[in-house]
């Protein structure tokens, strides 16, 4: 794709080694000389050696250093990168210039992206600290959902950019978001990140974008990336792994169960955690199926168990799939005991109403089915945050009808997620899963032969079904919901999460 040049670029010499510098942005201050990888500040026409970059860990992105597209009619160029490293794992930002010259942002968020632009704001912002996640505020006289507030640390950098923080040095990222309306001609919900890594504090405000909406070109070859790879060995017992998707920030080793951190990347000494007692998933991981008319693949699983804070003794479990798209991103194939439901994260904010009963999301209202605490057990696959067993979240379910809407809250991130019932049937038919259609159904399926006359065969059959029940009654009472999908009491129905999982938040 051809793009047209910055009305005015600068190039002088790297002050460490004296290869080429260039600023293409009259706003950018800082670059990273991609030859001896210094840092070097432009102050006017000159240029000053601050010191030496950290290298970047490969997270086999498809987008580079100069690839170009197009947001809203205008053209872009990719000219500089950021890692940043937070608790739960890592991120990228790559800073774009326009074809006058302004910054942009396009950032990773929940396994798709952000576009995002510099704003000013109307008066001072208040400290970091003073945004409590969840709560409601105001920015520009818009009013937003604190989603996150993290602190953070840049890793590394590449290229140009407006901005650089201090390297390892700890600062506070809070994310924002608007609740937006789905109606065309409507504004569309947008995510506001206050980075508090300058002062002042850093804003911009971005919306979500699929890559093939931004028409990029110049993307980095996929054939490079296969030949390149990211294979080791499992650091507990030695197995060859091989990362299969760019985003991975965790994964399983399929030999011994252990959980391993690749947030750092494969060069660094990886960490791994013991994973007793395996689960088997029902949909084997590598499983490819269309569902809402794009092709999924299955690459990451997980087993949650939920607990009522006022009953603790009392557990449910369910399951999640991790569903993987090269073009659309990430969505979840939730397998609960009351059935089958296919969901997202939001990019905006649900509105929660005052007395937390019920939500509001893009012209729709949900009743609050129930609350519980969520906390992950067993996992396998890769995952685009950093995943681990013992991850623990506070939940709530909303229900409009077949929709559902999951709102999962840690300490320091508070994530919604969106969807609907999907039936067991079109589970089973779109993973090529007929002949286990029995151990896909779950509480969706009709009530079969209820139309027809009762005869003796058919209470025959009936009692021999209470009989059944009654023994399921007996085994799940003993059974380890830690294990399998059962609830631990028979007087309560095992809801589950519609979607909500362990990492949340924005830029991840």
């Amino acid at each position: 794709m051809a793009t047209q040049s910055p009305q005015r670029s600068y190039r002088a010499p790297c002050p460490g080694c004296g290869a080429p510098v260039e600023f293409r942005s009259a706003q950018s201050t800082h670059a990273v000389c991609a030859y001896c990888q210094s840092t070097v500040l432009r102050s006017g026409e000159t240029l000053s050696r601050l010191g030496k970059m950290a290298e970047l860990f490969d997270e086999h992105s498809p987008l580079q250093l100069q690839a170009s597209g197009q947001w809203k009619g205008k053209a872009f160029t990719l000219v500089g990168r950021l890692q940043y490293k937070y608790a739960e794992g890592t991120w990228t930002e790559w800073h774009a210039v326009l074809e006058d010259g302004a910054s942009a942002y396009l950032s990773e968020d929940n396994g798709a992206y952000v576009f995002g632009m510099p704003v000013p704001t109307q008066r001072e912002l208040p400290a970091a600290e003073q945004f409590r996640v969840g709560a409601s505020t105001a920015i520009n006289g818009k009013p937003y959902s604190v989603a996150s507030n993290n602190q953070v640390a840049l890793l590394s950098a590449q290229g140009e950019l407006p901005r650089l923080p201090a390297l390892g040095q700890a600062f506070a990222m809070v994310e924002l978001r608007s609740q937006g309306n789905g109606a065309i001609g409507r504004a569309a919900a947008e995510v506001l990140s206050i980075d508090y890594g300058s002062q002042p504090p850093a804003v911009s405000i971005g919306q979500s974008v699929l890559l093939d909406d931004l028409k990029l070109s110049g993307l980095r070859d996929p054939s490079v990336k296969n030949e390149i790879g990211r294979q080791f060995n499992c650091p507990n017992c030695g197995a060859q792994l091989t990362v299969q998707l760019a985003s991975s920030q965790s994964m399983t080793c399929a030999s011994c169960n252990s959980i391993i951190d690749l947030s750092q990347g494969i060069g660094s000494e990886l960490k791994h955690a013991i994973q007793d007692e395996p689960v088997v998933p029902l949909i084997p991981l590598g499983s490819q199926g269309p569902m809402q008319g794009v092709l999924w693949q299955v690459v990451g699983f997980q087993h949650r168990m939920g607990s009522d804070p006022s009953e603790p003794d009392e557990q449910f479990g369910w399951e999640e799939y991790l569903l993987y798209n090269a073009t659309r991103g990430f969505i979840f194939l939730v397998d609960s005991s009351e059935g089958w439901s296919v969901v997202q994260p939001c990019t905006g904010a649900p509105v929660l109403s005052d007395n937390g009963q019920s939500a509001s999301y893009l012209g729709s209202r949900y009743q609050l089915k129930e609350s519980y605490a969520a906390e992950t057990n067993y996992v396998a696959g890769e995952f685009y945050w950093q995943v681990g067993r013992g991850q623990k979240t506070s939940n709530r379910d909303f229900v409009s009808g077949k929709s559902l809407l999951n709102m999962e809250q840690s300490a320091n991130e508070v994530t919604w997620s969106v969807g609907g019932q999907i039936d067991s049937d079109a589970v089973a038919k779109a993973f090529k899963l007929e002949d286990k259609k029995d151990l896909l159904r779950r509480s969706d399926a009709g009530p079969g032969s209820a139309a027809k006359a009762v005869g003796v065969g058919t209470v025959i059959v009936l009692v021999l079904l209470l009989l059944l029940f009654l023994l399921l009654l007996s085994r799940c009472s003993s059974c380890d919901p830690n294990l399998e999908n059962c609830s631990a009491s028979s007087a309560r129905s095992s809801g589950g999460s519609f979607g909500g999982f362990s990492s949340g938040g924005g830029h991840k």
